[in-house]
């Protein structure tokens, strides 16, 4: 197996289990030499805590760039998850210029909306500024939320597939043209996740659990990552993503004192024997 390097960027929440404390560990786990750089250190996440304290490391992203270009450090990947600022995602524009080996994959998980709302300290600016970013990754992985702050079409809860066709077609408009689209529910049973590559729609779905957890977004982008530079295909990666967020999920069902994420380490022995299939 290759060894391949990733290059990680988005925030510690130290307590919460999301963004690095969550891609780190899947990512090594994959195999993937997984190198990080955060955005913000936050001593929680932002949903459902109240007082958490937050430290913007926008000063320091430029110059730990410039230390890893001055010693000859690139990346087979670049995967973003939440960034802080619309200032940051400047700096990730360049980073994908500059530490990008050639043919290195670009992954943006644009973490900044959910549920029909915006994350807390985002507004429809940044949501413009995360579009413009999107157009120079290889593969986006918004959830539907996301696609629409950055389409201006009008969140939905209950939709059609007409209404999905119309949201995929105003990404690819904006210059998307590899989407992992996710959480996308047809029914009550069901969830799954549309998957367009090279202009080929493909749709995989799994059992819905009506009780969600925090952070299975950045649980669902870093297997799908991982999965990606082991050699998958999208779909499979995807696939692999899906049933690994959906085991997350139903390993934290019953404990009513970690709603604050899910227990995505119980379940990296399942996403290890996933990829080896």
């Amino acid at each position: 197996m290759d060894y391949k390097r990733i290059l990680t960027i988005q925030d510690i929440s130290c307590f919460g289990q999301c963004s690095l404390t969550v891609a780190l560990p899947i990512l090594s786990a994959c195999g993937i030499e997984t190198v990080i750089l955060p955005s913000a250190v936050l001593s929680t996440h932002t949903g459902g805590f109240k007082g958490f304290t937050f430290r913007d490391l926008s000063d320091d992203i430029p110059k730990i760039a410039a230390h890893w270009k001055s010693e000859g450090i690139d990346f087979d990947a670049i995967y973003t998850g939440y960034l802080g600022s619309e200032k940051q995602i400047d700096m990730v524009t360049d980073i994908f210029k500059t530490l990008a080996r050639e043919n290195a994959i670009k992954i943006v998980d644009p973490a900044m909306a959910d549920n029909g709302t915006l994350y807390y300290g985002f507004d429809q600016a940044y949501a413009d500024a995360m579009t413009r970013l999107c157009k120079h990754a290889d593969i986006v992985l918004p959830n539907i939320t996301e696609a629409c702050f950055m389409t201006g079409i009008e969140y939905k809860e209950n939709y059609g597939k007409e209404y999905v066709n119309e949201i995929l077609a105003a990404l690819e408009k904006d210059g998307m043209k590899n989407i992992i689209l996710t959480g996308i529910s047809y029914d009550d049973e069901t969830t799954g996740v549309i998957i367009k590559i090279g202009g080929k729609t493909e749709y995989y779905t799994h059992r819905k659990i009506p009780v969600g957890c925090h952070g299975t977004g950045d649980i669902f982008a870093s297997a799908f990552s991982g999965a990606l530079l082991r050699g998958k295909s999208e779909y499979d990666s995807a696939r692999v993503a899906a049933n690994f967020t959906l085991r997350c999920i139903e390993n934290s069902q019953g404990d009513e004192s970690h709603r604050y994420g899910a227990k995505f380490e119980t379940a990296i022995p399942y996403l290890i024997e996933e990829l080896n299939r």
